[in-house]
């Protein structure tokens, strides 16, 4: 199956802030209200996610969830994670585990982070979140913030900054 079949396959639509193709496929009926968060969140939500050649880059950007990352098909995706003591560490999700790819990944709230399609057509993941996706919970990262508060890893972060992102910005 080729990208767009999957694209309407799935209903993906364009992320309107970290770059890519997504869809919810489920948010939970249940809630909690975390010590972090200023209201209630609903326990877990899901996504579908994905980079294509013509879109292969997944912005940096903050979550103050526990998000779970689960490769489906397609291509390896090269997620870049700034941890919250400061710690820059990779990985790839991808099908060839004898390579050192993994097929689920787990980004603790509390991290930037930043994905990036390595070759092919697509790459397709799911996403589970815990508590629930909430859009105020979701920072985008800009140049301004990300240069000053880690530049010893400007240069391996500088091209998941998006160019807009400077309106965005926390000082």
């Amino acid at each position: 199956m080729n990208k767009a079949s999957i694209i309407k396959w799935l209903e993906l639509k364009p992320h309107p802030l970290e770059g890519g193709y997504f869809c919810r496929t489920y948010t939970s009926d249940v809630s909690c209200n975390a010590p972090d968060l200023e209201d209630f969140r609903a326990i877990m939500s899901s996504i579908y996610y994905m980079l294509t050649d013509e879109n292969p880059l997944g912005y940096l950007h903050f979550n103050k969830s526990d998000i779970i990352h689960y490769f489906h098909q397609g291509s390896p995706i090269l997620y870049t994670i700034i941890r919250p003591n400061g710690e820059l560490h990779q990985v790839v999700l991808g099908p060839e585990l004898d390579k050192g790819q993994q097929l689920q990944l787990l980004v603790k709230g509390g991290s930037w982070k930043a994905s990036e399609l390595l070759a092919g057509e697509f790459g397709l993941i799911s996403e589970a979140v815990t508590p629930g996706f909430d859009y105020r919970d979701n920072i985008l990262a800009c140049d301004k913030t990300i240069k000053s508060a880690y530049p010893e890893h400007w240069p391996a972060i500088s091209k998941y900054i998006k160019a807009t992102s400077h309106q965005a910005c926390i000082i």
